[in-house]
């Protein structure tokens, strides 16, 4: 199984867009590990949006359709559309 994700940070109060065939916890750790790239700025990511894929060329297509979209407006439209799913009340 492989992901298109999106993971957050407040400190920063940006996105970051991901894919990836290893287990989402395990990618978020080494996200939140000391390395050189965009994630090591700062240490409160947090997964606020995942889909699932057979196949890593199909997350990978994914990851970068949203990143061609260069829209914060939509990658939250995104994840509230989520939310609404998943939890009505919202």
């Amino acid at each position: 199984m492989c992901y298109c994700y999106i993971i957050y940070s407040e400190s920063l109060d940006k996105y970051y867009i991901g894919h990836s065939c290893e287990n989402l916890q395990e990618r978020l750790r080494k996200h939140l590990a000391n390395h050189k790239g965009f994630t090591s700025k700062t240490k409160d990511w947090i997964i606020v949006y995942y889909e699932s894929f057979n196949d890593k060329v199909e997350a990978y297509k994914r990851e970068r359709e949203i990143k061609g979209w260069k829209s914060k407006i939509k990658i939250q439209e995104l994840i509230s559309s989520l939310n609404k799913i998943e939890h009505p009340d919202l």
